[in-house]
């Protein structure tokens, strides 16, 4: 496992659990959006922690964190990831797996071999301005697995989708939201300018009257739309 990162707490990124985060380096995607470009396009040796580091942090921590979450960069990117989450599982901790769905058979693996106890997924488009949104060709089938491997609801699961002015519309979140037709929760999600991105063109987030009207679009498909980061 690569892990160049570790937030050894967090009430966010695990819901209802407290969590620690930990990150992996490297992604197949470049969506110009993205805020965590050092784990994407910069990586380096620095900074970066060990596997025996990060369970021996875990051990310690058994009884005061309920949870882990594992995103990256594009975790399931990772050779050993399964090796490492069987690790952590044993343990104790329950396992949020964030992935951007293009390795379906990865995540069918962890899903059915139990160790993975919620899944977030990003879905960064609607299917037709799928691989500009996310800087990728030919991506869109095995995202479009990915999808129907979570709605057929074997784990715990939502969808998000991070949204600028530029890339998503009202229309774009209606066409989402027919795709991931009854799935539990739908996370809009404004982009953050977080200056570390991997775009180089200026994007901005969509005013909140926009926001709304793309909840609206996607509610009539999906049981629970919310808006998240608005407060």
């Amino acid at each position: 496992m690569t892990i160049h990162g570790l937030q050894k707490m967090t009430l966010l990124d695990y819901p209802g659990r407290v969590a620690c985060t930990i990150f992996t380096g490297g992604c197949n995607f470049r969506c110009p959006f993205c805020h965590n470009a050092s784990l994407v396009t910069k990586i380096t040796d620095d900074a970066v922690y060990t596997e025996e580091e990060v369970l021996s942090f875990l051990k310690k921590r058994t009884g005061l964190l309920d949870g882990v979450c594992i995103t990256g960069g594009e975790p399931l990117l990772q050779r050993d990831i399964k090796e490492f989450i069987s690790k952590v599982k044993a343990l104790g901790f329950p396992v949020k797996l964030d992935t951007n769905g293009s390795f379906p058979e990865k995540l069918l693996e962890l899903i059915d071999e139990g160790l993975v106890d919620r899944v977030a997924m990003d879905v960064k488009n609607s299917k037709e301005k799928y691989g500009l949104t996310a800087g990728a060709c030919d991506i869109l089938p095995a995202v479009e697995k990915s999808v129907s491997i979570l709605l057929e609801g074997r784990v715990e699961y939502e969808f998000r989708t991070t949204v600028t002015a530029e890339h998503h519309t009202p229309e774009d979140a209606a066409a989402i939201g027919r795709w991931i037709a009854g799935a539990p929760e739908y996370y809009i999600q404004p982009f953050v300018d977080s200056g570390d991105l991997i775009g180089t063109e200026p994007m901005s987030a969509p005013d909140r009257e926009t926001l709304e009207a793309m909840r609206e679009a996607a509610a009539p498909f999906v049981k629970k739309v919310s808006l998240r980061g608005t407060d």
